[in-house]
């Protein structure tokens, strides 16, 4: 595995000293994929356009996983719940048969949107579309099913879990997704020791659209590696984040958007990247970066110039992960980015809501106070408002984030 003295921030790529065996296998794994807004008629009539120039590698993979954002029924009434309803058609599926994808992670916070009628109606259009999935079922022990991919006589142990926004965890009784139980994780990926070549641990996690992860996230996944995963790999925060290497195991925080549309013209919120990880009865032989954009008419691998600059960033974005003194660093330089004004807009906007739609302003506070991502958020931003502490970040921390939170530059496509 890759300490991180022998990652190449330069090509994004680590390879093992030997090399991938002849009888190993690569495993692509991509982020956020929903039928949403501009891509919803691309995905419905002419499907294979929407991967643009990703789509040759991703069919030369041996193995593609990829996180099915909302569900794929055409039944089903939306939830009432704090953020965004998305929903896409069965027709869709058509979009992950292109490829076609061997696998899906259900557990996020958007493939309840529709109830559980349509939430089950998804599995069934997976299944006959003979498509895996893992991290959601009809109670919490399917939701917390390892799924094992085979190929080649190589095993893939996944196991895929989220936060469990909006209470939608599943529990002994009843459906949803797989939540934040780390006993139950490290249980699971202790599990699959020995009967797997590789444990991949897929998690949907973190703080939206900021560069870095937040230090509960990072010492969850301190836990999971632990435990025995071989390699971690996050999504959710919508833009990309960097990779940690812990004790050898690296850590990639958030791949950000794949096929996953945002009307924004904030840069970072269109880049995105694959992974391409080869695996052998050895363990993990090499993984390497594969960044892209996000346009109206789908996705595109990022050419020379862009390609550095992204690397650039993407160094930029991962030094700082390597130890928990500078990630503590970064995550302060975001609460006082954040600070007090923040703060005050974020409780306005929630008191506004639950006065004319009490409901909707109701799920919002109760996502505020049961869901970590918000917990942590909260708790230390007042904790920093008491301490009179939310002041003089780290340069190199507060220019990240002002980047990722401002920067409207053009994606060149030279």
């Amino acid at each position: 595995m890759a300490p991180v003295t022998q990652f190449d921030f330069e090509t994004g790529l680590w390879r093992r000293p030997d090399p991938l065996d002849r009888e190993g296998i690569v495993v692509s794994v991509a982020g956020d994929l929903a039928p949403i807004r501009a891509f919803s008629a691309i995905m419905e009539n002419t499907p294979e356009d929407i991967f643009g120039n990703l789509l040759p590698g991703l069919v030369e993979a041996d193995l593609t996983i990829v996180n099915l954002e909302c569900p794929l029924s055409n039944m089903g009434r939306p939830v009432q719940k704090s953020g965004s309803v998305f929903k896409g058609k069965k027709v869709h599926i058509k979009a992950l048969e292109t490829v076609p994808f061997d696998a899906v992670t259900l557990a996020n916070n958007h493939v309840l949107d529709y109830g559980v009628q349509a939430f089950e109606d998804t599995l069934k259009t997976l299944d006959n579309a003979h498509i895996k999935w893992a991290g959601a079922g009809k109670n919490i022990r399917e939701a917390f099913a390892p799924l094992i991919l085979e190929k080649k006589g190589i095993r893939i142990g996944i196991l895929n879990f989220s936060e469990g926004e909006d209470l939608t965890a599943a529990d002994e009784d009843s459906p949803g997704v797989a939540g934040w139980d780390l006993d139950l994780a490290c249980a699971r990926v202790k599990s699959l020791k020995g009967n797997v070549d590789c444990i991949m641990v897929i998690a949907h996690c973190g703080i939206e659209y900021i560069p870095f992860p937040p230090p509960y996230v990072n010492q969850a996944f301190e836990r999971v590696a632990d435990a025995g995963a071989d390699i971690i790999i996050a999504h959710h925060p919508h833009v990309p984040q960097g990779v940690r290497f812990y004790d050898q195991v690296p850590i990639f925080f958030s791949l950000g958007n794949f096929v996953f549309y945002q009307p924004t013209d904030l840069k970072f919120r269109k880049l995105g990247y694959t992974l391409d990880i080869g695996v052998d009865k050895k363990g993990l032989a090499s993984y390497e970066v594969k960044p892209y954009v996000i346009r109206d008419s789908g996705l595109s691998l990022l050419k020379a110039r862009a390609r550095k600059e992204f690397f650039q960033y993407f160094r930029d974005i991962s030094l700082p992960l390597q130890s928990n003194a500078t990630l503590e660093q970064a995550w302060h330089a975001f609460l006082c980015y954040y600070g007090t004004k923040g703060f005050l807009n974020e409780i306005e906007s929630i008191l506004i809501r639950l006065k004319t739609n009490p409901r909707k302003g109701a799920a919002m506070m109760r996502n505020r106070l049961t869901t970590l991502q918000h917990f942590h958020h909260w708790k230390d931003t007042m904790t920093g408002i008491i301490s009179d502490n939310l002041k003089d970040p780290v340069e190199w921390g507060d220019r990240i984030i002002r980047l990722y939170m401002t920067d409207t530059g053009q994606i060149p496509d030279e």
